[in-house]
């Protein structure tokens, strides 16, 4: 090796390549998943005919965009869907998922959560949390909340579901497929499936709906090839490759799609309008290189697994266990723990990384809420990031990683900011 630009205990270096040589059949695999997805967005963008002209921007109303509507046939292709919306107007993964209920729901109609209580941030847009009354809420608008919890290994409960079907006849199942701030495990392509066709065997005719940041590109399929029939997340986590700066999608079946265009912009103008304003060229870009990232993510997440398991602490997923998002969860077991794992990813950011992480109060959190990331997009967490509310069992998320070996530092520089502070010895 040459020079080492950085200081990390002689023990800490041993047992990380212990950990690495202990994963490398699970690395194989990722390559694997990361070459076929690699070769079905290729494909897209042959058989879409994409061309440099598609990266020509427009402005005001953007009427006849060209490089906007054959990113949206692009990306449908790559996800399996009918149709698509990928919009950099769409700010983040809420509000996509926010965009796509409104465009789906009416009021007196039921949306049905199967998968427990969704993400933190998603309790405002329901109208569950005090003081939520006319924001705007779904609850303002006379649309009803109702959830199903998983069984108590975190999985889902197929008869509790189809009895909730049958009790409350939702408009639109909601499935969250990723674990959020929870130690629930993630929800693979086949067990979404799974939920699809008990729902559509049922005698219902909810539409199901997928929640699927943090999942694009870890399978080999998305939600939408095994019975989903719509689904939305964000670009600056999977699909955006770590180079698109902003945006969101939406895609599934075509009629549904129309529905969440009028709701993006107004009825009537859809899709039609939306000037790229030069953003098409970074869009495609990150999703030609959303595969490899996602598996570079993918291959910093399973290292983490296995060293901090080697270290002693509690992991989930477990490094050989499948993976259905890039999310990695740590359990601490205190604050000062948490905090020093935290301020340990931070020193590792190619930007930022002289700043000291503290928790804080943050907008739809009942905790206050520690993030550690230094980012060349704020707030990409397909960059190498760890957050986490601070409560028990202090429990740091771990994700992205625009490739593999700037991420096995940062987990390196986590380890050996505990080893500092006295929070573990080897």
């Amino acid at each position: 090796m040459g020079k080492p630009f950085f200081r990390f205990d002689r023990k800490l270096i041993t047992l990380a390549e212990t950990a690495e040589k202990s994963v490398a059949e699970q690395f194989e695999k990722i390559d694997r998943t990361t070459e076929n997805n690699q070769q079905k967005v290729l494909s897209a963008f042959i058989n879409n005919r994409v061309s440099e002209s598609h990266f020509a921007p427009t402005t005001g109303y953007g009427y006849g965009d060209r490089g906007r509507d054959t990113l949206d046939a692009v990306f449908a292709e790559c996800m399996g869907a009918e149709d698509a919306l990928v919009r950099h107007s769409i700010v983040s993964g809420t509000h996509a998922i926010t965009i796509a209920l409104f465009g789906l729901l009416r009021p007196g109609d039921t949306l049905l959560s199967v998968t427990g209580a969704p993400y933190d941030t998603f309790n405002k847009v329901l109208g569950r949390q005090n003081g939520d009354k006319d924001i705007g809420s779904l609850k303002d608008f006379g649309i009803d909340y109702r959830q199903v919890e998983l069984d108590e290994n975190g999985q889902p409960d197929i008869p509790a579901i189809l009895a909730g079907i049958e009790k409350y006849r939702p408009k639109v199942v909601y499935i969250q497929r990723s674990r959020g701030y929870s130690l629930r495990p993630s929800l693979s392509v086949a067990q979404i499936g799974r939920i699809a066709g008990a729902v559509k065997q049922s005698d219902s005719d909810a539409i199901l709906f997928v929640d699927n940041c943090y999942g694009e590109f870890v399978e080999a399929d998305e939600p939408v090839s095994v019975g989903a029939d719509i689904m939305a997340g964000s670009l600056i986590k999977n699909p955006g490759g770590g180079i698109a700066e902003n945006g969101g999608y939406i895609c599934g079946r075509r009629e549904l799609v129309e529905l969440c265009a009028n709701r993006m912009t107004a009825p009537g103008l859809g899709r039609n309008v939306g000037a790229s304003l030069g953003h098409n060229r970074s869009l495609f870009f990150g999703l030609f290189n959303a595969p490899h990232v996602v598996g570079e993510a993918l291959k910093t997440a399973v290292f983490c697994s296995a060293l901090f398991e080697k270290l002693g602490f509690i992991v989930t997923p477990g490094p050989d266990e499948e993976r259905a998002d890039i999310i990695q969860a740590v359990e601490l077991g205190t604050p000062e723990a948490l905090l020093a794992f935290c301020r340990g990813i931070q020193s590792g950011a190619p930007v930022d990384s002289f700043v000291t992480p503290v928790p804080s109060d943050m907008p739809g959190y009942d905790h206050q809420v520690i993030m550690a990331a230094g980012a060349f997009t704020m707030g990409s967490s397909i960059e190498m990031s760890a957050d986490a509310p601070v409560r028990e069992p202090f429990a740091a998320f771990v994700q992205g990683g625009l490739n593999y070996h700037s991420g096995k530092i940062g987990i390196m520089l986590a380890a050996q900011s505990l080893i500092d502070e006295g929070k573990v010895r080897l």
